[in-house]
């Protein structure tokens, strides 16, 4: 029903409320936050970055700088919404060359947390400390001595925004992992700039968590962050012209691409199996300078290095180098999406570069003789050669480029388009243009052919109906066919307006239809009589009411044209449309039909009468008894149906096929509990047990499942024995996972790693190996460190086993289990059943056999 309030009027939302709001949508976490800040160093002109955080930056933020300062007259505008120096109007944003322009900020910072801004000017005698209220407005402003530059002070970032605040702070090492990538990809891309940043966790000492040099080289900025050892397993970007076959590729002209568009540098790591990493967490994507997340160009360069490395990814810095006015930068509040012109082109240098490079130095063949044939001709290679993507080989004369004499190494794309063009005959010689335009006409034809189908489609439906409507008893045909008259007759005109039949078509269809309803209506209204009063059941002398007609039949009588629509549709009107009125006498149903046949001779629809009926009142005889027993039967009954539905719970059948299926049907149908309450009924095989829960049967594979057991036990609560090394063994280490491994001490121990921190020492060189794990066969390594330090970045204070012990554990669990083949008494089967229920995973074994599955349901059989 409509609503009698009056509606809400329109009005402004208060600036403060829309501050809040917005500002909440430019800085979105602790990364962004620092980024901001370390943005507007690097705009000031700064060659020295300090950035202090106290837990993880949950309790203050800190970015000092020597830049230029802010001048006493820009005080007031510092932390305002929009007030920027970098631009004046939109068209500025086209030359911008700076990080920040919008003027959001500071301004959201203020809006978000408690801000304290200590700056100096070269102009100014002494500094100032300015101190914000939430709106940008100076509360205080005091002298401060300082140097030249500007110090900005975020503490309890997220206060004003409660479940923000609780939330940051119960996700703050998540957060602080976020941010120190970012931070990374500043520290690596500035060059001259020398960046430090450091954390204190509550009264502790302060930790260093990335530090640069300052360094006007980029590949001394990435030793700096990552390590001496990350420089080894780089090779550095050769940027080349798009080859023939990739242009066709990304469906670009090589005539008309624009040469020198784009330019291209940076490091990427060779594709060695053990040089890449087991994630993408080293990744760094620039666009003039500025850090950004291009996900075309991060895909195209995973997808390149998997041809040649399927199980890692590479370390990636690149660089790319594009006119101003054919960037977007304006596109996200944290600027890290960008939009490009010509991105085809970028990835098609891309992909034709990173193919080169890579295609040097893999699956490449020591052949020791050239091959040439008699001629000097380039002779052919066995298929085993042809296959591998580099082949070394001596090019012929006519395809060797002139300037590249020696160079003996070709791929196999580059000999392709070398030799394609002359091997090609006049007579089957067919433009790419050509055959797009042959594959592309039967696309055309469903468009055709749907001009056609409504006519001969409703023709076929008529037809279909008629056959389905002459093997219906004559009551439901009768209904059927007044029903259908009803519906298609008033509302005939939206049915058109809504497909977009021809009028002329509609009308002849319906003309047919509706002519032979009529005969059908007329030769069998003595068989719908007989029929309805046998359905209803009641005999002619026991029906007494007075039936009169209100109105409709009158009106029924005054229509003189019942082929004209316009006269259905006049009648339809006068009457409440789609309400229908049932009679539930046979006098009412003869009265109807007699008076209809002499009204309506040409009876094309059923129009609705309105009824007035006179009843008598009849006493009925209740007992609270009787409705007792009905309702407990139909408990009972839907009881039984309920069963019934149960019978099939577990529908997947027992094939390698619908092994995910059938896992998915038992976690959602058996719970831990359950397991305790299984009634063994025996052994099947030797190597099986058959358990019973309610009516339903399942088989146990009795290996898998106590193999599934020990591998859990023995992962909770196993403690690796370590072997000590002869002398201490540097690990090159991050800051960020030095500080990761500190913090998880206890759990590296328990997987037989040890370590000596020595806190004195410079960051990189603090931790050292000094034991590792060790168990017969089985050795482990530094590479086991790297991926346990990235899983607890992830899940920090989360028991977690590099691949190689889990791998150890499976092994073991499997020799101390159950075989296939040991005879199992009761006891022995019970228990195996149980443990089931006090594992995470009770479903696959570790090496992935299924543990059970269901074989019947006993009611289905009974």
């Amino acid at each position: 029903l409509p609503s009698s309030e009056p509606a809400n009027a329109i009005k402004a939302i208060d600036r403060k409320s829309v501050h809040q709001i917005c500002s909440g949508q430019v800085v979105l976490n602790l990364g962004t936050a620092v980024k901001e800040l370390v943005e507007n160093s690097l705009d000031a002109g700064a060659t020295n970055l300090e950035i202090k955080l106290k837990d993880y930056g949950a309790e203050l933020i800190e970015v000092s700088d020597n830049g230029s300062g802010v001048e006493e007259a820009n005080f007031q505008g510092l932390t305002l919404k929009h007030y920027t120096s970098k631009i004046q109007e939109f068209s500025d944003l086209i030359h911008v060359e700076t990080f920040g322009f919008r003027g959001e900020a500071l301004s959201s910072l203020c809006a978000l947390s408690d801000v304290t801004i200590f700056t100096c000017h070269k102009s100014a005698k002494v500094g100032t400390r300015l101190v914000f209220d939430h709106n940008g407005k100076i509360t205080q402003k005091t002298p401060y001595p300082r140097q030249q530059g500007t110090t900005v002070s975020i503490q309890q970032l997220f206060y004003t925004l409660p479940v923000r605040h609780k939330e940051f702070q119960r996700n703050i090492k998540k957060e602080y992992g976020k941010m120190v990538q970012i931070l990374q990809a500043y520290c690596i891309v500035s060059k001259g700039v020398r960046i430090n940043c450091t954390n204190q966790i509550g009264q502790g000492k302060k930790s260093p968590v990335v530090s640069t040099t300052g360094s006007p080289n980029l590949k001394e900025n990435i030793g700096a962050v990552f390590g001496q050892k990350q420089l080894q397993s780089l090779i550095p970007f050769v940027q080349l012209p798009p080859s023939e076959a990739v242009c066709e590729e990304y469906g670009l002209n090589t005539t008309n691409t624009p040469q020198n568009f784009y330019r291209i540098t940076g490091f990427i790591s060779r594709c060695d199996h053990g040089v890449g990493r087991s994630a993408t967490d080293r990744q760094f994507f620039f666009i003039n300078q500025r850090p950004c997340d291009p996900a075309k160009v991060s895909k195209l360069v995973n997808e390149v290095y998997h041809l040649y490395n399927k199980h890692q990814y590479p370390f990636v810095v690149l660089n790319i180098c594009v006119d101003s006015e054919c960037v977007d930068v304006n596109v996200t509040p944290d600027k890290r999406q960008i939009l490009l012109q010509e991105e085809k082109l970028l990835l098609a240098i891309l992909k034709t570069s990173l193919i080169e490079m890579f295609g040097r130095d893999v699956n490449k063949l020591d052949v020791n003789q050239k091959l040439l044939d008699i001629a000097g001709n380039l002779k052919r290679t066995l298929p085993e050669e042809t296959e591998k993507p580099q082949v070394e080989v001596l090019p012929d004369s006519k395809t060797q480029n002139p300037s590249s004499h020696g160079s003996e190494i070709m791929t196999l794309a580059r000999l392709r388009e070398s030799f394609s063009l002359p091997q090609m005959t006049d007579s089957n010689l067919q433009s790419p243009k050509r055959v797009k335009r042959q594959h592309s006409y039967p696309r055309q034809l469903p468009s055709f052919y749907t001009t056609l189908s409504p006519v001969n489609s409703r023709k076929a439906a008529l037809s279909k109906e008629s056959e389905s409507e002459s093997k219906m008893p004559a009551t439901s045909r009768y209904l059927r066919k007044l029903e259908d008259n009803t519906d298609s007759g008033f509302s005939s005109t939206s049915a058109e307006s809504d497909v977009g039949y021809n009028m002329q078509e509609d009308e002849s269809c319906s003309e047919r239809a509706t002519n032979s309803s009529s005969e059908e209506i007329s030769n069998s209204k003595e068989e719908l009589q007989n029929e309805c009063l046998e359905i209803v059941g009641l005999s002619e002398k026991s029906l007494e009411c007075d039936v009169q007609f209100l109105g409709t039949v009158h009106k029924l009588n005054q229509v003189e044209d019942w082929n004209n629509p316009k006269n259905l549709s006049q009648v339809a009107s006068s009457s409440s449309p789609r309400k229908k009125y049932f009679k539930s006498k046979a006098d009412d149903l003869k009265a109807d039909l007699s008076s209809k046949e002499k009204n309506t001779k040409h009876h094309l629809a059923n129009v609705d009468v309105l009824v007035e009926i006179k009843k008598k009142t009849v006493p009925l005889e209740f007992s609270m008894k009787v409705l007792a027993e009905k309702v407990k039967k139909v408990i009972q009954q839907q009881k039984k149906r309920t069963e019934t539905q149960n019978y099939r719970r577990f529908k997947a059948k027992i094939s390698p096929g619908e092994n995910k299926v059938a896992e998915d049907e038992l976690r959602k149908e058996i719970s831990k509990e359950m397991f305790a309450k299984m009634e063994i009924i025996g052994q099947f095989n030797l190597g099986f047990i058959i358990a019973k829960l309610n009516s339903d049967l399942f088989i146990i594979d009795q290996h898998a499942t106590d193999e599934k057991y020990n591998f859990e036990m023995l992962q909770q609560h196993t403690v690796l024995q370590g072997q000590k090394l002869i002398a201490p063994q540097n690990l090159n280490l991050t800051a960020v996972n030095e500080t990761v491994l500190i913090e998880n001490l206890e759990i590296f121990r328990k997987n037989g790693f040890d370590f000596v921190i020595d806190e004195n020492a410079p960051v990189t060189q603090r931790v050292k190996l000094i034991s590792l794990p060790t168990s017969k066969n089985w050795t482990f390594g530094p590479q086991d460190i790297d991926e346990l330090i990235f899983m607890l970045s992830d899940c920090p204070g989360v028991m977690c086993r590099p691949s190689r012990v889990r791998q150890m554990f499976a092994s073991r669990a499997c020799r101390k289990s159950v075989m296939i083949g040991t005879a199992l008494n009761i006891q022995e089967m019970k228990k195996l059943v149980t443990h089931m229920g006090e594992i995470e995973h009770p479903w696959n074994c570790p090496h992935g056999r299924p543990t059970m599955r269901h074989i019947v349901s006993l009611d289905l059989i009974s």
